[in-house]
């Protein structure tokens, strides 16, 4: 921090101390009157002047397992939250225990990777809406949600949370999700920020990497969510940063999120992520919770960092109050923009419309992987065999804290039988047992392959899944705290796919997971693959519908299907999991994170980032660019060549023709999703701003646009560039 800076927030301490209507009135002239954070200042300074040092702090810290502390005497209410990201968690009430079974069944909609799969911010929108909604008529003032943590390594356990390697497709759909949540006047929770790239350790390591890259990768999707989609709440993640941790780093809370870009809203611990007082409240942590999960089963509230120590601490002078208002100020900031002062939005909770959106999001998250003819496939035959323990298996409770109970799961087996109806003899085998012991069932497999063997062709639905409970945390299913220790399919399925593949190689294989996975053994063997994500409720549906024929897949990968893990950038440049005395975990790759390494490095993926076929053809033409002064137009035609209706996703990347610094081959700047008719064509026009074309100089701190030439590349995935034209800036 410099020291302008440093002075300009010891003035603005002072100026809270005792100037609150001036400071009032500068903010009122000064700040956007169309964000919700900023429109109740007045009230926010009589309530202040109003409370004791004690009620202040008592609104600093938790007052249970999901809610904040509020102040009866003043009509300020606790604040209440929930996971999670796709879906309202299940009721804890004050504790830990899960209550209310049965009665708080949610909307499970698909896991952040499938939605993100969907390259369509729109929908991103719907999925807020519905988590607003469905928080709101649980008594829900903040979901927990979204994740947008960069996929750097394919081992993170929760990936399946985030959303992509690709920080410009992260930003525009976090946007969305963003305006959907609080467009119904409940808060989002923006996470984890930042550098929470891997699960293992934590809590403990500490991630060092350039500024570049964390200019370029890993804070854009933040950004982009605090200056576009004007979200609420931050919450900090455990790691460290540079030898802080986040939730209370200088660096990172006060300079970068705070000052740099203006958040006006509320940082939040993650659960238990708070490690000292003094840090905390001078480094911009506004709400420490989750500190109680150290403290079981013996909770004292009153002895969290950002607890009693505070008062003490004030009335010492060690820390002025002045910083505890402004952490209370954000948090009334909060409340009022959700309505917790007067009626707010009644919502709805599981309703059709609800289920309608889990459903088109899964419709248009699954991507479509290889496709040789066999699908869709035919509905004109007497036997289908369904084999794989994936395919009848339930998703929602598992995870972590994401878990959503929901009122029902349409499985890939339900969703099939139901498509077919009784015209097609369905035979199920699952092949595999979903345990903590993970060993292979011979007579399970001796059965899949004997169905396999009977039956006119095979679904396969297999992939990753997730961990139940504590004892689960051994790494080898999709779950927050663990990463996986490969990219093998658990329970030898890939064994298991060639013998199913020898005994019938008319055989569609379906994934699913939070990720790339290893699939070169028996790849050649079949000829169709899926990619599913986590569909949520309603994805047996939506997954069946694609299989037949009844719906066109049109989903992108969001992330680089590497052949091995040994091709993934962060295990051959860079640390994972890091140093096992140092904890640090250095970010050797820097900016060449998923396909900008693979271009850069000429590493053939097994699938590229951006790859999803489609059961039609399309056509991507005359690419037209023009530009006012270093704002670039570009202009295509897409047209639907084929025989049925579909959805393309039209990719532009950015390429540096001479650079005085090493940059990636080229970066996504701009994409948009087209649906059209057989035969239908449109006319697309895409604006690429001159921060489309800049790299981040550390030298001068600050982001650079180099003249010279620049190659615009519109393609329909990363290694599948259709056209390419030139522009000088």
């Amino acid at each position: 921090m410099n020291i302008f800076t440093r002075f300009s927030r010891a003035v603005l301490l002072l100026c809270m101390a005792a100037c609150t209507t001036i400071e009032t009135t500068e903010v009122a002239e000064s700040e956007d009157i169309k964000n919700p954070l900023m429109r109740h200042e007045k009230e926010i300074d009589d309530l202040i002047s109003k409370m004791t040092l004690k009620e202040k702090v008592g609104m600093i810290h938790a007052s249970s397992s999901f809610t904040s502390g509020g102040v009866e005497r003043l009509g300020i209410p606790e604040l209440t939250m929930s996971d999670g990201p796709h879906g309202v968690r299940p009721e804890h009430g004050r504790d830990w225990a899960l209550d209310n079974e049965g009665t708080d069944s949610a909307t499970y909609l698909p896991a952040s990777i499938t939605l993100a799969s969907t390259w369509n911010p729109e929908l991103g929108y719907a999925y807020g809406e519905v988590l607003g909604a469905e928080a709101n008529k649980r008594g829900k003032d903040v979901i927990l949600g979204p994740g947008i943590n960069i996929m750097r390594t394919p081992l993170n356990g929760r990936n399946f949370e985030y959303q992509s390697e690709d920080p410009y497709l992260v930003s525009k759909m976090a946007v969305g999700y963003i305006r959907g949540v609080q467009d119904q006047g409940v808060a989002a929770s923006l996470k984890h920020y930042v550098a929470n790239n891997q699960e293992i350790k934590r809590s403990s390591i500490n991630v060092e990497m350039s500024e570049r890259a964390l200019r370029e990768i890993y804070l854009p999707g933040f950004e982009a969510a605090v200056k576009q989609g004007n979200v609420y709440t931050v919450m900090g993640s455990y790691n460290k940063f540079r030898g802080q941790f986040v939730t209370h780093n200088e660096y990172l809370i006060n300079d970068v999120l705070k000052d740099e870009w203006g958040f006006k809203g509320l940082v939040m611990s993650d659960w238990g992520a708070v490690h000292d007082t003094k840090q905390a409240l001078e480094n911009g942590t506004d709400l420490e919770m989750g500190t109680d999960l150290s403290q079981m089963p013996n909770i004292d509230y009153s002895k969290f960092f950002m607890a009693d120590t505070v008062i003490a601490l004030v009335e010492n002078k060690s820390i002025d109050e002045a910083l505890i208002d402004d952490k209370v100020r954000r948090i009334l900031r909060v409340m009022y923009a959700t309505h917790m002062f007067n009626k707010r939005p009644e919502g709805s909770f599981n309703t059709s419309a609800h289920q309608e959106t889990a459903e088109k999001v899964a419709e248009e998250g699954i991507v479509l992987l290889k496709n040789d003819g066999f699908l869709p496939l035919s509905k004109e035959v007497k036997k289908i065999a369904v084999i794989g323990a994936n395919a009848d298996y339930d998703m929602a409770m598992g995870g972590g804290s994401s878990q959503v109970r929901a009122k029902h799961e349409v499985t890939a087996l339900k969703g099939i039988k139901a498509l077919v109806g009784a015209d097609i003899e369905i035979t199920y085998a699952p092949g595999f047992e979903i345990s903590k012991e993970e060993k292979v069932n011979e007579a399970l497999v001796a059965e899949a392959v004997k169905a396999a063997e009977e039956a006119d062709y095979v679904i396969y639905v297999g992939g990753w899944n997730h961990g139940f409970g504590v004892e689960w945390n051994d790494g080898k299913y999709d779950m927050e705290s663990v990463d996986k220790p490969s990219l093998k399919m658990p329970v030898q399925q890939d064994e298991l796919i060639m013998k199913i593949t020898k005994a019938n190689p008319k055989t569609v294989v379906v994934l699913m997971g939070g990720g790339a996975m290893e699939v070169s053994q028996w790849l050649a063997n079949v000829p169709a693959v899926l990619f599913a994500g986590y569909p949520g409720m309603e994805g047996g549906t939506a997954l069946a519908k694609i299989l037949f024929g009844d719906a066109n897949p049109s989903g992108k990968l969001t992330f680089t299907f590497p052949k091995s893990l040994e091709d993934s950038p962060a295990h051959a440049l860079g640390e994972y999991p890091g140093d096992a005395d140092t904890l640090n975990v250095h970010y050797n790759e820097g900016v060449f994170v998923g396909y900008r390494y693979n271009d850069t490095y000429k590493v053939v993926p097994q699938f590229a980032f951006g790859h999803g076929l489609s059961y039609t053809t399309f056509e991507v033409s005359d690419l037209k660019l023009s530009k006012t002064g270093n704002t670039v137009m570009a202009n295509v035609k897409v047209t639907n060549t084929g025989d049925k209706e579909g959805a393309e996703v039209v990719q532009v990347y950015v390429h540096d023709v001479e650079s005085s610094v090493k940059r990636p081959v080229k970066e996504l700047k701009a994409f948009e999703k087209v649906f059209l008719k057989s035969g239908e064509s449109k006319n697309i026009t895409f604006e690429l701003n001159e921060d489309a074309f800049k790299y981040y100089d550390e030298a001068k701190h600050g982001w650079i646009l180099e003249a010279g030439n620049f190659e615009i590349w519109v393609g329909r995935a990363s290694d599948d560039i259709l056209l390419k034209d030139t522009i000088t800036l």
